[in-house]
């Protein structure tokens, strides 16, 4: 997998290139969905020590310089991924709790013409879409056949 150029995003965002920003920049890429315990295991085998808290502040700034979108399903812990720009949903498997990408069914952004918004500007739809996973859909048959 080519990662792309995470020093040329940093200062695209006027963000200092630091080495707990590339590690948290590279962990977010290789790992999409993945929580904040899980991107601070795989800084931390990067790196080595680094608190929680850096990585915590890390994930603020680049999801604050729009390099990074934080998700977080009801009911789920904040998730992080790369993919940003676009108005993707997601599918998350209520057994397991695995994460994937949806993209928008049709057109340009047809999920924001709400039918009713109330007055407000609105410039983003978050869609969920709940169900079972192949692999726990599976293993469910499997054991309802044993």
């Amino acid at each position: 997998m080519t990662l792309p150029d995470f020093e040329a995003q940093l200062r695209g965002a006027s963000l200092r290139v630091t080495r707990p920003r590339l590690a948290v920049l590279t962990a977010v890429h290789e790992h999409p969905h993945t929580d904040t315990d899980a991107l601070i295991g795989r800084v931390r085998e990067d790196l080595g020590a680094v608190s929680h808290q850096a990585v915590y502040d890390v994930l603020r700034a680049l999801t604050d310089a729009g390099l990074v979108r934080r998700i977080q399903p009801a009911g789920a812990t904040a998730r992080y991924e790369a993919r940003v720009g676009d108005n993707h949903h997601h599918v998350v498997c209520r057994s397991c709790g695995a994460i994937a990408d949806v993209d928008c069914a049709v057109g340009h952004t047809p999920c924001l013409t709400a039918s009713d918004d109330h007055g407000f500007v609105v410039d983003e739809a978050e869609v969920v879409y709940w169900g079972t996973c192949p692999d726990c859909a599976a293993a469910s048959l499997e054991d309802s056949t044993a």
